[in-house]
């Protein structure tokens, strides 16, 4: 007589989905009358906030056309990522041969990624938006022909698509911002916007994903295709629509600069240190949120989760122009991302700590992750504000040694060799975010002692 055993599912209601939207366009839509009845008294300063009437029509057409085009670089970006984990699983590859691929990729990151943000401030950052194009569409044409046979160069390729994306479209839009003489102090909408974003393109990239990997005969080739088809408008667009960076300098004098204003400065350290732990507390989350959830041992549908955590990174990125500009919140000191790295490390303690329900775990998730959607554009503002835009690709690609090299001995140690458990990896992220609040906290104690900064925002 045989035994029927029920699994229990969990499952994730269908309104948390309209309550992040919807908190998501209260902070957007109401931001504009507190930050105007916050700053009554201050009518005669310049405004620092795209809803004020400071943005003019050149610079909001600018900031569109290049929200446009990033969008398209993070779906294609996106796109890769969960097409990437896909392929692995059906073509029947091993979880070590999994984490040794993944490992060589963020090997070539570690090894030329470094060097790249250093090339991209001496050529020009607007080639380097077109070299990124460049790879994925490269990657298309491989996964098209054979899978087999280009599975380690697209690996390898995607490894060096993802580091410069994390730097020349931030460096592009800094220098493309000055080159056409638009106020400094928008910036900081257009970083926030750039999160925001960000992360409703990788939403719709995954979208896009679970579409087309329906028929897993079939889907990886019209996946790859997308991303292929997005590359080659985008550099058209970016040929198109921007002329060349006029900006060049000699190996020599980018040398000098790069030492006296970037390894010189303790600031900067600080700071690099801080987007480091984000880096890897990313990297972490990645290969970790999963297995962590079905610990549980009950079905659950990874893919309805997900997008709850991207929209949690879009609700923390509208909640920056609360603490700039003209909000009644607005604080010099950056009080708000000291905390929002305390509250990440603490979530991402509290996950290392013990066992905790499915439900739980999404919440924690998702603050973590609304802390992330409020810390990058921060970090953004404090590299306008400490790193001269010249050696801005530099001190991005600089500051992401150190979280690769922590992953790629995560992936081998932990994932490979298995000597480290899921919780300890867990609690190593957390522990470099709290580390990087307090390296902010000191930061803010020198500026607010030495007055060390190079723009005010």
């Amino acid at each position: 007589m045989s035994v029927a055993i029920e699994r229990e599912e969990w499952m994730l209601s269908p309104l948390i989905y309209g309550f992040l939207l919807a908190c998501c366009f209260l902070s957007v839509f109401l931001h504009p009358y507190f930050s105007r009845s916050g700053g009554a008294a201050r009518t005669t300063t310049t405004a620092s906030s795209l809803f004020d009437v400071g943005p003019t029509a050149p610079f909001l057409r600018f900031q569109r056309s290049f929200l446009l085009l990033y969008s398209l670089a993070s779906v294609m970006e996106g796109l890769e990522s969960v097409v990437g984990e896909y392929e692995f699983a059906y073509h029947g590859m091993s979880r070590d041969q999994m984490v040794l691929v993944a490992s060589a990729g963020v090997a070539v990151s570690l090894v030329f990624g470094t060097f790249l943000g250093f090339l991209s401030d001496i050529i020009g950052p607007r080639k380097f938006c077109i070299l990124f194009c460049f790879f994925h569409l490269l990657v298309g044409v491989l996964k098209s022909v054979t899978w087999q046979q280009s599975m380690l160069m697209s690996t390898l390729f995607m490894g060096i698509a993802s580091t410069v994306y994390s730097f020349c479209f931030e460096t592009w839009m800094v220098a493309e911002h000055e080159k056409q003489g638009h106020r400094r102090d928008l910036l900081s909408d257009t970083f926030w916007l750039m999160t925001l974003f960000e992360s409703s393109s990788l939403l719709g990239s995954q979208a896009l994903a679970n579409l087309l990997t329906k028929d897993l005969k079939k889907g990886f080739l019209l996946a790859s295709a997308p991303a292929a088809l997005l590359a080659i408008i985008s550099i058209i667009c970016i040929r198109k629509e921007w002329d060349g960076n006029n900006q060049k300098a000699t190996v020599e004098s980018y040398q000098k600069s790069f030492a006296g204003h970037i390894i010189a400065d303790k600031s900067i350290w600080m700071l690099g240190w801080a987007q480091a732990s984000v880096h890897f507390s990313l990297s972490v989350f990645w290969i970790l949120w999963a297995p962590t959830i079905v610990e549980d041992g009950r079905e659950v549908q990874l893919s309805h989760i997900y997008p709850c955590f991207l929209g949690s990174r879009m609700l923390g990125s509208t909640a920056f122009p609360w603490f700039s500009g003209t909000s009644a919140l607005h604080n010099e000191d950056h009080n708000h991302l000291i905390a929002a790295f305390v509250i990440a490390g603490l979530v991402l303690s509290i996950i290392a700590y013990d066992y905790q329900d499915i439900g739980v775990l999404v919440v924690l998730f998702c603050i973590f992750h609304a802390c992330i959607g409020l810390i990058s554009p921060s970090l953004a503002k404090l590299r306008t504000m400490y790193v001269p835009d010249e050696l801005r690709g530099g001190m991005i690609s600089a500051s992401l040694v150190p979280a690769n090299a922590a992953f790629l001995f995560v992936l081998i140690i932990g994932g490979y060799y298995r000597r480290l458990d899921n919780a300890a990896i867990m609690a190593l992220a957390a522990v470099g975010l709290l580390s990087a609040a307090g390296c902010l906290h000191v930061l803010r104690w020198w500026r607010k002692h030495l007055r060390q900064n190079w723009h005010e925002l």
